[in-house]
């Protein structure tokens, strides 16, 4: 029988912390909870704008996945770095480690590749920077984070008008926006169809993501889809030149010119409050009156590992 903590490893395959200290105390704060946390990250051997050099970060990974006593393996932030590890990385040694890997942004690489080489499920969802370490953390973060991984299924509501309706079935997979299209063409990209596609993205203009929405759908990606659900995307201005051109107008068009049902208002992305969601789950996803509601099952939790 395993033990009744929950054993969490920190690594930095992207950026390094801001500030180490709130990463400190963040790790306090999980010991608090009754988590054990071995911590990969070393602060001092950061490397431009790298948690660490190459070989470093991806020791940090490897590491956590051969550690026996760790469950969960999170990121510690995003930023860039994952795309330089990819032809390095042993997917088949992490699946059958059976940890949970957590993260988004720049992190949406592994979960896409571990996805494609192995067709094992990880998360996207919370990382330690900036969701573990701010001082108004979110409850709802928090609270969706370890009922997902909890399970043993798990269903997101959320309001938002002017969606269609639909109620399909499918691969739950997606990620970052910038990061799944940085994806097309490498042997790292998943081969999903029927899935449900969920998408988020930061500091990017309409024209940038109805660029790469474009891009996808000509490449053959979102026309195999039941349904493309978007997160957030904020951070970006419009400015004069734009001439009425904004999120909304690039959304009515996209709606006009992608036969695929797209829904909005899925609380995930670089937000405060974000659910968290089993990369490569079963779900299922409807949509009515205004109302959405995913459900997902079928995926790896804390509770799993109890079995192993």
């Amino acid at each position: 029988m395993r033990k009744n903590t929950t054993g969490i490893a920190i690594v930095a395959p992207g950026g390094y912390a801001p500030d180490n200290d709130a990463v400190e105390r963040a790790i306090a704060e999980l010991e608090a909870q009754n988590c054990r946390v071995y911590n990969y990250y070393q602060h001092a051997e950061r490397s431009q704008r790298f948690g660490g050099n190459d070989i470093a970060r991806l020791s940090q990974i490897q590491a956590a996945a051969f550690n026996p006593d760790v469950d969960v393996v999170i990121a510690l932030r995003g930023g860039y770095g994952m795309s330089r590890l990819l032809p390095h990385l042993d997917f088949d040694m992490y699946a059958s480690s059976g940890k949970l890997f957590v993260g988004h942004s720049d992190f949406t690489a592994f979960q896409l590749a571990f996805l494609r080489k192995t067709n094992a499920i990880s998360f996207a969802g919370p990382m330690i920077c900036n969701d573990f370490t701010r001082d108004d953390k979110s409850e709802f973060t928090l609270s969706h984070f370890w009922n997902c991984l909890n399970g043993p299924d798990y269903a997101v509501e959320w309001k938002a008008e002017e969606n269609p309706e639909v109620d399909v079935v499918g691969t739950l997979w997606g990620g970052n926006l910038t990061m799944i299209t940085q994806l097309l063409g490498t042997r790292w990209m998943p081969r999903v169809e029927d899935g449900i596609l969920f998408i988020e993205d930061i500091n990017e203009h309409p024209y940038r993501i109805e660029r790469m929405l474009l891009h996808l759908y000509h490449a053959g990606i979102i026309a195999t889809q039941q349904a493309l659900v978007f997160g957030d995307f904020s951070g970006y201005s419009v400015t004069e030149y734009d001439n009425g051109y904004d999120f909304e107008s690039m959304l009515d068009w996209i709606r006009s010119h992608i036969p695929v049902p797209l829904v909005t208002g899925l609380p995930f992305g670089h937000i405060r409050d974000k659910v968290t969601l089993p990369v490569g789950a079963y779900s299922r996803l409807v949509s009515d009156s205004g109302t959405v509601r995913l459900k997902v099952a079928a995926y790896p939790t804390l509770e799993s590992l109890k079995q192993r």
